[in-house]
């Protein structure tokens, strides 16, 4: 009797030390205080272009006429299943090449590859001077500015970001967060950087820390991987073993069913 309470003292604790450790790899951000404490100087994210970028570009001052060659519109058709169509002028957009260059009107070839949309615009409001007396404002806007969520998320899915800034925890709430079978130690951030090479970073969402990454906003078209855990891989294997042997049993009971018919 006094040898079943100790094994069962034992398979308590097995167990209390399971369930502890199962539990520290679920909370985000554990250990707050290393972002608190840290001395880290932090800025305010603001995206690059890049190539294949949709730029949006648009030149106001008190006289339209003016701003009016800078600023080319496309016709587009509207309604189109009805019996008529009619077209309604949006503005033209400017796609950044692989040499990080777009063609803006009178202006001609631009740099804006790596730049920010306020480097963009203030280079463009120079650039403006000797057509516009006046100061001009210049708004510039990424129009298909998109992340994916995938892997072991409740909505997987790709999502346009209309403030052109987003981490990687916003991200998973846009994809519903992660499922039980995520490992929040091992997210994969798959990245093109400007040159065309894809990058693979693991991100550990347990660790407060990941806060002071640079991986932690993210760029646009970047994809987040959420690997699935142990659990998740057996009960796939259970599934797939599961599904063989009905379709094995399925076919010896019709063989089994055919040899009686015929033998009988």
């Amino acid at each position: 009797m006094k040898i079943m309470k100790q094994l069962g003292y034992y398979v308590l604790v097995v167990f209390l030390l399971t369930a502890c450790q199962s539990y520290k790899k679920v909370p985000y951000l554990q250990d707050a205080e290393v972002v608190l404490y840290s001395t880290q100087d932090t800025q305010l994210y603001d995206a690059k272009i890049m190539p294949k970028d949709l730029l949006t570009i648009v030149v106001s001052c008190t006289s339209p006429e003016l701003a009016a060659p800078f600023n080319l519109t496309v016709a587009t058709q509207n309604n189109a299943a009805l019996s008529y169509t009619t077209t309604q002028p949006v503005l033209q957009q400017y796609l950044v090449d692989n040499d990080g260059n777009i063609n803006f009107p009178v202006l001609g070839e631009l740099h804006v590859g790596g730049l920010t949309k306020k480097a963009t615009e203030q280079m463009i409001v120079e650039k403006l001077k000797p057509y516009i007396t006046e100061t001009p404002i210049v708004t510039v806007r990424m129009v298909n500015y998109k992340i994916s969520v995938i892997g072991e998320v409740a909505r997987p899915g790709t999502f346009t970001i209309s403030n052109e800034k987003v981490n990687i925890l916003e991200a998973l709430a846009m994809a519903g967060d992660m499922t039980v079978y995520g490992l929040r130690d091992d997210v994969k951030l798959i990245r093109e950087n400007a040159n065309g090479k894809q990058e693979i970073i693991p991100l550990d969402l347990n660790k407060a820390e990941t806060i002071l990454s640079p991986y932690y906003y993210l760029q646009q078209n970047d994809i987040i991987y959420v690997t699935p855990n142990k659990a998740k891989a057996r009960n796939s294997d259970v599934g797939n073993s599961t599904s063989l042997w009905f379709s094995a049993t399925s076919i010896l009971v019709s063989i089994a069913s055919l040899l009686f018919n015929i033998l009988k």
